[in-house]
């Protein structure tokens, strides 16, 4: 059989259709033919640990309810 003969997935040879692989499969599937390129989660992702007081947290809470249009409170 020539590669223009070769059918494109086993099911288009029996006409059966396969079902949805699940996302766990297909990324493992991925991470054997092309690596793990990006991790799930990057440090941009994360809040760096003591990266913001309680203080001032505390603060940029109560300056965002302060900017509450009146119509909305």
């Amino acid at each position: 059989m020539t590669d223009e003969q070769r059918p494109e997935s086993p099911d288009e040879e029996s006409g059966e259709t396969a079902a949805p692989e699940p996302d766990w499969v297909r990324r493992r599937r991925l991470a054997a033919v092309f690596g793990d390129v990006l991790p799930e989660a990057t440090r941009d992702d994360q809040a760096e640990p003591g990266s913001e007081p309680a203080g001032e947290k505390q603060r940029s809470e109560e300056w965002l309810r302060r900017q509450v249009p009146p119509h909305h409170g």
